[in-house]
């Protein structure tokens, strides 16, 4: 049933989808020739209409290479929103290049900008629409994809939980095959021997196996039993707490090896395309700030004796050292390369007080990232002091140290910087690593001058 509704959802899908692309067309040729009050010359609105309607299998094409036609249970909606921009912006490409050839036609370029943008913002709205009547069917009890649980320790009852908290996503549990019967509230269906009469009874859509270490010896049989029953097998591996978000499979000599820490920005095109990102973001904004850093420059030398720039170790990508730049805003002390500074610190001067509640005491690390030393985005860099400590007492702390460390970062919009929880910022930090995308970094940027704005501490 699943898969007819699946196969149902996926043609309206595709049909929805083309005929947004054809109204965006629409609505763009009448923006640029009429709002705009522009010439269309001899080709009318049918010529585009026409383009569209050819180009119209490419972009489906796309969309379904780029995994937009798979269940909204396999993705989030950012990761959806992501790939349907890289799509549409492939298909836009394609029509580019196609009116270039067309050039003595005189057909209008805008038009197919004014279009790109059109398109993907309904088809996003249209694709957002229907996740939410998904979510409203499922809680009606419509739409569910029934599932045997295989097992009963920590793991199993961590995909329940999961699952309780996701009720929106339309999973079923019918009960669960386990050596023994430990999870309350659930159907139990016997031990592994029973998986096989289970799976015809039930007749489940997919089998979730969620077994613990000691349990690995039976995986082969209920894996076997699960194939010759045709039914679809999700793992949940023993290991799965030392695993990254999006684990990476190599192979060598047909022996698979799982890459605990392939992060995106291993990718050559990735880490290009962020520390581009970086260069020109670094010069735009010495170049906006340089008035600002002056006056802060001599704020700092008027108010307190000492250098202007403060200097600092800190530990950055590969476990490197490297000099961080700040205005100073604190009196020379022997605690600089120790001490975390607080909201209330007898060691602050009044300017530099002033200076940090609006991070302006940050700006001289935009040479940093122009050096290459940091990134716009990323982990804080700590001293090599609290590096050496936290290394031995905090799991995955050294993970961070995979990218080059930013000015702001994930966890800092999310409140943690300075003398707070070191478990929660890691687990952030490892986040922003394991899901990097530039989309991402743009969300932060703009939480963080959300927050500048509103004179909160990043």
């Amino acid at each position: 049933m699943v898969k007819e509704n699946q196969t149902l959802l996926n043609r309206l899908n595709g049909v929805t989808d083309g005929l947004m692309l054809i109204l965006s067309m629409m609505l763009a040729y009448f923006i640029r020739f009429y709002f705009f009050h522009g010439e269309p010359g001899h080709l009318g609105l049918s010529f585009y209409v026409c383009a569209i309607l050819i180009a119209l299998p490419l972009f489906l094409l796309l969309y379904g290479l780029f995994g937009l036609y798979e269940s909204f249970r396999s993705k989030n909606f950012i990761s959806e929103f992501s790939l349907l921009l890289r799509a549409n912006f492939l298909g836009a490409g394609v029509l580019m290049a196609a009116f270039f050839i067309l050039n003595k036609m005189h057909p209008s370029r805008w038009v197919l900008i004014v279009f790109f943008v059109i398109s993907t913002i309904s088809v996003t709205a249209k694709r957002w629409l229907m996740r939410r009547m998904l979510r409203f069917y499922r809680k009606k009890g419509y739409n569910l994809k029934h599932v045997l649980l295989v097992g009963s320790g920590e793991l199993a009852q961590g995909y329940l939980d999961a699952l309780a908290q996701n009720r929106d996503l339309g999973f079923e549990v019918n009960g669960y095959i386990a050596r023994h019967d430990k999870l309350s509230g659930l159907p139990y269906r016997g031990g592994y021997e029973a998986l096989p009469s289970t799976l015809t009874r039930l007749k489940p859509d997919e089998v979730v196996v969620a077994l613990e270490a000691d349990d690995y010896p039976y995986l082969a049989k209920i894996i076997a039993s699960c194939e010759k029953d045709g039914v679809k097998v999700s793992l949940i591996p023993f290991y799965t707490k030392f695993m990254p978000a999006h684990p990476v499979i190599d192979e060598i000599g047909g022996v698979s090896l799982v890459n605990l820490r392939h992060i995106p920005l291993d990718n050559i095109g990735n880490a290009f395309l962020k520390r581009t990102v970086d260069i020109v973001g670094s010069l735009v904004l010495i170049v906006l700030t340089s008035p600002l850093m002056l006056i802060a420059a001599i704020g700092v030398k008027l108010t307190s004796p000492g250098p202007i720039i403060f200097k600092q170790e800190r530990v950055g990508r590969g476990k490197e050292p490297f000099q961080m730049y700040k205005f100073r805003s604190m009196r020379v002390n022997a605690k600089q390369t120790t001490g975390w500074s607080r909201d209330v610190d007898p060691r602050k001067t009044k300017f530099g007080a002033f200076l940090r509640k609006f991070s302006i005491d940050e700006l001289p690390q935009f040479f940093n990232v122009l050096k290459g030393d940091m990134s716009l985005i990323g982990p804080r860099p700590e001293l090599p002091y609290f590096v050496n400590q936290f290394k031995e007492s905090v799991p995955l702390y050294m993970v961070k140290h995979q990218v080059r460390p930013g000015i702001t970062g994930w966890a800092q919009v999310n409140g943690y910087r300075g003398d707070t929880s070191i478990q929660a910022r890691i687990e952030h930090d490892i986040y922003y690593i394991e899901n990097w995308s530039l989309l991402f970094d743009v969300k932060i940027l703009l939480m963080t001058l959300s927050r500048v704005v509103n004179s909160e501490k990043l």
